[in-house]
């Protein structure tokens, strides 16, 4: 691995964390364009910025808890439904190819954006 490669993944680490930790998530939307911008095929993009964005997550999720801004009823009842979403997302990221896990991903993002914004 190149220098200025190791050096762009820790520039975008940083701005993933910073907005990952500013909006309490998200980063994942910038991490997978980051990664694809990179060098990384979708599907590998995909599934690395899952486990960056674990231990960033844990960090933002203790300093939202000392701040006490936690909703434990709230986390209980999402994490159900994610830990289920997470494993038949997983398992159709086998059975899809790049090109449509692209569409998909940029459906969700252009939808949270226009979301967004009205």
């Amino acid at each position: 691995m190149t220098v200025s490669k190791i050096s762009g993944l820790v520039v975008a680490g940083m701005v993933i964390g910073v907005i990952n930790g500013f909006f309490g998530g998200g980063g994942g939307m910038i991490c997978v364009p980051a990664l694809l911008l990179l060098g990384l095929k979708n599907k590998e993009a995909q599934a690395t910025a899952i486990l960056i964005m674990l231990p960033i997550s844990i960090a933002s999720a203790i300093v939202y808890y000392s701040n006490g801004f936690v909703d434990w009823w709230t986390v209980l009842f999402v994490a159900i439904g994610s830990i289920f979403g997470g494993i038949v997302g997983a398992y159709l990221l086998k059975k899809l190819s790049n090109n449509v896990l692209q569409y998909i991903f940029a459906v969700v993002v252009l939808s949270a954006g226009i979301r967004m914004l009205f």
